[in-house]
């Protein structure tokens, strides 16, 4: 297997035992076993466990950020960016009913070495400046509301979305992000 090839590969398995199991749960001896390589060659592309987790959370992030597209693309419609985002996030459920890559790592954040966790608390930061971005945008922005404007729009959309996520994969049904997500987009005006 060409050494790019391997990487991704062993991105790939990694990913899923980390959306599957969580980010603590597994060891490089499975993710080798998975794709059938030897440890060390897992170790030979990542070192360390931090440096897989990290470069799995950069890809994941890259992904879905290209996903989304640009917040301030003129044109298109912030309703139209809304939908992007309750779609992308939806693809991860279609995926066996797992969650966010993120979402899960979120959610051992104080077992992560700090580099991790740095990075982990960084894609959220990038949603969440998106997510404001496109509300800027939203008509309701044209006057301060009393909602608290576009940064708590963007919190409520963000928290709404990934809280959907946990339930449906709790529960074992899409519906549940369906009406999670459904709702967060009525609230938004979208």
């Amino acid at each position: 297997m060409p050494r790019r090839a391997k990487s991704a590969a062993i991105l790939d398995s990694a990913e899923r035992m980390a959306r599957t199991v969580g980010f603590n749960a597994f060891s490089f001896r499975d993710v080798a076993e998975d794709i059938g390589i030897r440890s060390a060659s897992v170790h030979y592309h990542f070192p360390t466990k931090t440096e897989l987790g990290i470069a799995l959370t950069r890809r994941f992030a890259e992904r879905l950020m290209a996903e989304l597209g640009d917040a301030d693309d003129a044109d298109v419609p912030p309703s139209a960016l809304l939908d992007r985002y309750v779609a992308a996030f939806r693809q991860l459920v279609d995926e066996g009913a797992q969650t966010c890559l993120c979402t899960v790592l979120a959610a051992e954040i104080g077992s992560l070495p700090p580099e991790l966790a740095a990075e982990v608390r960084s894609f959220f930061g990038q949603l969440h400046a998106w997510l404001t971005r496109v509300f800027v945008r939203m008509p309701a922005a044209a006057a301060e509301d009393s909602r608290g404007g576009a940064e708590v729009d963007a919190v409520l959309f963000q928290s709404a979305v990934q809280g959907g996520l946990l339930l449906a994969h709790a529960r074992g049904s899409a519906a549940i992000y369906d009406i999670v997500a459904g709702a967060a987009k009525d609230r938004a005006g979208a």
